[in-house]
């Protein structure tokens, strides 16, 4: 059997790179129209069970109707819809009435491929590359959608714990075992703390995709990075709520999503997770 040809690990993570923003710009489509596709399913079930008829809406999905602004309808053509290069040749405008396209497009496009390329030079061309840019891109998704709604759609956080246990069917970041007990007990810490403040407070600490998120994390990255997924998370989303609360004034009744802070912690625990236990295991 013939040996598949090695690419230089540069060129292959530029490669990468390139590739990422493309899957950038998809997920900028996903983060806009998945809320507004579950929005719109959740209508028409509450029309049906009232029994009211539903409506014939015109199609709206992932790929369906092309990009457009938002603000006179122009439809985006392909020389304007190129990652990074369009927004900045735009200066950050639409060219037909001028409105301001905002920077975040760019910014989620720059951040996936950077992550995606960083997966590629850890782990080369292996299968842990195509398990860790999955991760990747269903992290990057959700973190923004949750940042937009507080919503961590099933949808994403589902078929990502499904994967990740499925990925780990061949031991690639974890063993099956830990993979198991890591979606086990990522569901239940959340689902315990979620709980136990409630029971002291009378209120929702955190929303139930919280914990399948976290599950999610555990299946692909096993029980043992949890607890470093978790400190980070935590440490961080305190801080910035302190900030919000002290600098901006943030009304503290207004729920702050907590699964961009998973998300992150997940990705640093991806990365740098192993590292990290060991060298804090190691003071011991």
């Amino acid at each position: 059997m013939t040996p598949v040809p090695m690419i230089e690990p540069a060129l292959f993570a530029g490669l990468v790179f390139l590739f990422g923003l493309l899957v950038g710009s998809f997920l900028n489509v996903v983060i806009h129209r998945l809320p507004k596709m579950m929005e719109a399913a959740w209508h028409a079930q509450c029309a049906e069970l009232r029994g009211e008829p539903v409506a014939a809406a015109p199609a709206y999905n992932l790929w369906w109707p092309r990009s457009a602004c938002p603000h006179c309808g122009h439809p985006i053509g392909a020389l304007e819809n190129i990652p990074v290069l369009s927004w900045l040749w735009l200066r950050g405008r639409c060219s037909a009435c001028g409105a301001s396209i905002g920077a975040r497009y760019p910014a989620v496009e720059l951040v996936t491929a950077l992550l995606s390329a960083a997966a590629a030079w850890k782990w080369g061309m292996s299968v842990q590359t195509l398990g860790a840019l999955l991760l990747i891109w269903t992290l990057v998704a959700l973190a923004f959608i949750d940042l937009d709604t507080t919503l961590l759609p099933d949808s994403l956080t589902l078929p990502l714990l499904w994967l990740g246990l499925l990925f780990n069917l061949g031991g690639h970041f974890a063993s099956l075992s830990d993979a198991v007990v890591g979606a086990m007990a990522g569901y239940l810490i959340l689902w315990s703390v979620y709980w136990l403040f409630r029971l002291v407070t009378g209120k929702e600490g955190m929303g139930f995709g919280d914990f399948k998120l976290l599950a999610a994390i555990g299946a692909w990255l096993g029980w043992q990075l949890l607890p470093i997924t978790l400190l980070l998370s935590s440490v961080v989303g305190a801080a910035v709520g302190i900030a919000l609360i002290v600098l901006v004034k943030h009304d503290r009744r207004v729920p702050i999503p907590f699964g961009p802070y998973l998300a992150g912690g997940g990705l640093v625990a991806l990365f740098f997770g192993a590292d990290l236990t060991r060298a804090y295991l190691g003071q011991f």
